[in-house]
């Protein structure tokens, strides 16, 4: 699809500054996605480090206290575990603070032991910890890639606007380029555009922003999928467009000389220029919204009972997590026919929640 376009001259121009703009709450964000990345790494990683260690050689004892140990669950399923953990062990006392961290949906109590390694008797945790440990360590692993690569997406889109705004200074040949206008806002007299450049046969286009002074417009040419489609001009080897106003005012030229660009433009465009109005798109029917949530909900649940079968019939250990949170919550016969599977490969170990008798360690 082609749009009406304009002729610039074939010489280098400058245009204004700042005419490429980062949004304020990406500076704001920033450093508070950085300091909970390093929050989450500096206050998870030394228990988990703790706990593979102990892992490598574990030892329960039976003579270990465990006091004032508490589980609390946030945002439903965001369980944190504490306790402080007194223990002797060949002839020295220690004293432990334990605050470990996993993804669950367990509802009730934790039974739990203590535990030390056998090579290193100064570390002590619960057996909690290392039933859930790989849990834990996915979890980390998943909030610092998401939260880290969130800030590592923001300084590359920071780095890249002031790069490009430092490229705007000096004077370079201007090539135009239709882009689509992806959102816009009037706060005020000022408008506020970010727009692509996808539709120059860029599958994924990138991002930019841009504030127009009162009484300035984007230089609107027409409409793609519902949106607004503008003119912008591309910079020497500048990394991102720079999109123009309906005057031309944004680049260095005489009156006369923008005057007889956009002459052959406006008329091609119907002697006014293209507004800049969000362009409505029919939605989905009522219908068509429900089929959609019913099929989520429909593959939701297939795959959490084929997540329970995998775990019932195939998984290496029954403590797996929340697997064994699930199978609890099973309909009876689904339950009794899930801890006989489990019990005909860990029949010779402690019972899982969910298949434990009132002893909490024998199956029922």
């Amino acid at each position: 699809m082609t749009f009406p376009t304009i002729k610039l001259p074939e010489r280098a121009l400058r245009l204004a500054q700042n005419l490429i703009s980062m949004p304020k709450a990406v500076y704001f964000s920033l450093p508070i996605l950085t300091g909970l990345t390093v929050f989450m790494a500096v206050s998870e990683a030394p228990g988990i480090l703790r706990d593979w260690t102990i892992s490598q050689n574990p030892v329960k004892l039976v003579n270990g206290d465990i006091r004032d140990g508490k589980c609390s669950t946030r945002k439903g399923f965001f369980t944190t575990c504490e306790a402080h953990l007194n223990y002797a062990h060949n002839g020295q006392t220690y004293d432990r603070d334990v605050e470990i961290m996993f993804v669950d949906i367990h509802a009730g109590d934790y039974d739990t032991d203590l535990v030390i390694s056998g090579d290193h008797p100064d570390l002590a945790t619960l057996s909690l910890g290392l039933d859930m440990l790989w849990n834990r360590i996915i979890t980390l692993a998943v909030f610092v890639a998401l939260l880290g690569g969130a800030c590592i997406a923001m300084i590359f889109q920071i780095l890249r606007v002031w790069r490009a705004r430092g490229q705007l200074h000096r004077a370079a040949q201007l090539a135009p380029v239709p882009v689509e206008i992806t959102t816009f806002q009037r706060r005020g007299k000022r408008l506020t555009v970010t727009y692509t450049d996808k539709i120059a046969g860029r599958k994924t286009g990138r991002a930019a922003h841009t504030n127009f002074e009162p009484g300035r417009e984007p230089l609107v040419v027409g409409a793609k999928d519902g949106k607004p489609v503008a003119l912008a001009v591309w910079h020497g080897n500048t990394a991102l467009p720079v999109l123009l106003d309906s005057r031309l005012e944004r680049i260095d030229m005489a009156a006369q000389e923008r005057a007889s660009i956009l002459a052959p433009l406006t008329a091609e465009l119907g002697g006014q220029p293209l507004e800049l109005i969000a362009q409505g798109k029919k939605g989905p029917t009522v219908m068509a919204r429900l089929a959609r949530v019913f099929l989520v909900i429909l593959l939701f649940i297939v795959g959490i009972f084929g997540y329970w079968v995998w775990y019932v019939t195939s998984a290496e250990s029954q403590f797996t997590s929340p697997a064994m949170d699930l199978n609890n919550m099973m309909p009876a016969p689904l339950n009794r026919w899930g801890c006989d599977q489990l019990k005909k490969r860990f029949g010779d170990q402690r019972a899982p929640f969910g298949c434990a008798a009132s002893d909490f360690t024998s199956w029922k």
